[in-house]
């Protein structure tokens, strides 16, 4: 079958790779469609980890094969692959922080090498471990692949949401208006919350707008904080979601967020960035911060129900259709994007 297999950084190989034996408990599933995800660009571009790898996890395909032991999967169905399942007995997982948890860290889907998800290739191995323990979704005849391959995206935002108890009546703001960014501005809306974003570019400041934001603004204007204050009546924000991993966006939510309300970290940093803060600011004024990452076990079902029943438009989402051997060329357009880029899908 063929790959994309990572040999080092920004080296990306189209290559033939052997089809994954799988185990007695075990599925092979025949990838449709894969999301690009930041964290992908950022293991292809950054010397994270050793090559060689199959990166890619946003993954909904049909199952292909089958292990013996299987019983409750076919072969033909259509299914969404989840890299990411919880031991569920740890210490983390017993306070439901699944993202914590060793096994749930530990990636063992794969398509070959290292196991990294795998979804930047032909075929995925999905091991016994998520076979049996809720990492098969199957995907319901009247949703395509595409919108299936947002229920993992999805989860992740849900979480920070849910984190951040975003409630009905609030007013929350979103920096940065990519795919993520817009996600998010849906999914406050869906919880009843108003949403206004913030972005440098002028077409996803009308994409905010689009898909429900309240108000958008140039995260570069120097009356930002003054914008947000008077759409919230003096009072600034109750919560800011951090969707760009910017120290400016940062200090813009201080600025923006009201006393008592909370800003979450979602965007990861480069490690070598340190943010330096009174922390007065925190005690006077009772702000919350706060970090989200990954996705979490229990919104599983939720997330799926979202995508699946069209809650939240994730087609409006996407902008871009790439083959896999193009995969490079993606990338390229994530990393510089054009005025309507927004979510890449990549089809082996």
């Amino acid at each position: 079958m063929k790959a994309q297999v990572f040999r080092g950084v920004n080296q990306l190989s189209y290559e033939e790779v052997p089809v994954p034996a799988i185990a007695s408990d075990e599925v092979l599933v025949k990838v449709q469609v894969v999301g690009l995800c930041q964290s992908d660009i950022k293991k292809i571009r950054y010397p994270l980890y050793e090559p060689p790898r199959i990166f890619g996890h946003e993954t909904a395909g049909v199952i292909a094969a089958v292990g013996d032991a299987v019983t409750n999967w076919q072969v033909g169905q259509r299914v969404v692959v989840m890299h990411h399942i919880p031991c569920m007995h740890c210490i983390y997982c017993l306070n439901e922080n699944f993202s914590m948890c060793e096994t749930y860290k530990n990636i063992t889907t794969t398509a070959g090498f290292t196991p990294s998800g795998g979804g930047f290739a032909e075929c995925v191995k999905v091991p016994g471990h998520i076979v049996r323990n809720g990492g098969l979704i199957p995907i319901p005849h009247e949703v395509s692949f595409e919108q299936a391959s947002f229920v993992e995206p999805t989860n992740c935002c849900l979480k920070a949401v849910k984190k951040a108890q975003i409630a009905p009546g609030q007013t929350v703001l979103v920096t940065g208006a990519g795919p993520i960014g817009l996600m998010f501005i849906m999914l406050v809306k869906y919880f009843g919350a108003r949403a206004l974003a913030t972005d440098l570019l002028p077409s996803r400041i009308e994409k905010a707008l689009q898909v429900g934001a309240d108000a958008a603004f140039d995260a570069r204007n120097a009356e930002l904080s003054a914008k947000v204050q008077a759409v919230t009546n003096g009072l600034g924000v109750d919560t800011t979601l951090l969707a760009v991993p910017s120290e400016k966006a940062f200090f813009q939510a201080l600025d923006c967020t009201r006393k008592g309300g909370k800003i979450l970290f979602f965007a990861e940093f480069p490690d070598e960035v340190e943010i330096p803060i009174n922390p007065n600011i925190l005690y006077r004024r009772e702000i919350d911060l706060m970090g989200s990452y990954s996705s979490s076990y229990r919104l599983q079902a939720l997330s799926a129900d979202l995508v699946f029943n069209k809650r939240i438009d994730v087609e409006a989402l996407i902008s871009d259709h790439y083959p896999l051997q193009d995969l490079a060329a993606a990338v390229d357009r994530a990393v510089q994007p054009a005025a309507e880029t927004y979510k890449i899908l990549i089809y082996p």
